[in-house]
């Protein structure tokens, strides 16, 4: 668990992403938004070059390495004190980052998708964020049903962590994976039971940003949902999130003060 919530920035290097993808073309464009996201308050730098938007596209591992590398590259030249996290599910493209200056791997498979992934965190002795999900980008949205969605996560979260401990891991962060086959209302549910989660003593880090969870139940488009966004952070990290995974670094900066003032007048009184 972590003493004050932190901020992780989106930079997703990829031209069909839901909400961003196409506008980070450049090393300029890049470092201009990792610059920004940095000085708004982030701490950490997620960059990604697979979208993993439902139904999106498969891409080769090559394909991916070239988004990704010259982005962790040239963000770790400009910024290096910066920590990057990598945005794969592939072990050879986190080994690769990590190689570049990556000081973080953001798994949204929990190391499903690769049996290598728990070696080469455990290689890497960086922190990793096991993240749930069910199936691929493209077949996840078929694999909604559970019949105990929060006993489904538990069970997965004991197995995996138990398998990356076993490997050496020491720093591992969950993810509930918010909008990875789960359904609209059991993304609710999931936000309403997410303390819950925290039996497992680990840091939580959740994932709403401009998701179609806000835009679809307000009747509006991602471009819209920041108002939307900012309200789910909060209601997030009152559920105990440790780290949120943002578009919008400034805004959710914003929450974070104003709960953590919250939270010690609720100490205090």
């Amino acid at each position: 668990m972590l003493d004050t919530p932190l901020l992780m920035g989106i930079l997703n290097v990829t031209p069909d992403s839901f909400y961003d993808g196409g506008r980070l073309v450049t090393e300029g464009a890049i470092l201009e938004r990792a610059g920004r996201m940095l000085a708004d308050g982030a701490t950490f730098l997620d960059v990604g070059g697979y979208s993993s938007r439902p139904g999106a596209a498969d891409i080769p591992e090559s394909e991916e390495l070239s988004r990704v590398l010259p982005a962790v590259r040239a963000i770790s030249r400009a910024f290096p004190h910066a920590i990057i996290s990598i945005d794969t599910f592939r072990a050879e493209v986190a080994r690769a980052a990590v190689a570049e200056g990556a000081g973080m791997i953001n798994d949204i498979s929990g190391g499903m998708l690769d049996a290598q992934m728990p070696r080469v965190v455990a290689e890497a002795a960086v922190p990793y964020v096991l993240m749930h999900m069910r199936g691929t980008p493209q077949t996840m949205k078929e694999q909604v049903r559970y019949d105990d969605l929060l006993k489904a996560l538990n069970d997965y979260f004991h197995e995996r962590i138990h398998l990356f401990q076993q490997a050496g891991c020491k720093d591992i962060i969950l993810d509930p994976g918010f909008g990875f086959a789960k359904t609209r209302e059991q993304n609710f549910e999931l936000l309403h039971k997410l303390p819950l989660l925290h039996v497992h003593g680990k840091p939580l880090l959740v994932g709403l940003s401009r998701k179609s969870m806000v835009w679809k139940t307000l009747d509006i488009e991602a471009k819209d949902a920041l108002n939307g966004t900012t309200t789910m952070n909060t209601v997030a990290l009152l559920q105990g999130a440790s780290i949120l995974r943002v578009h919008d670094v400034r805004e959710a900066r914003e929450v974070i003060t104003l709960v953590s003032a919250l939270n010690k007048e609720k100490r205090t009184s």
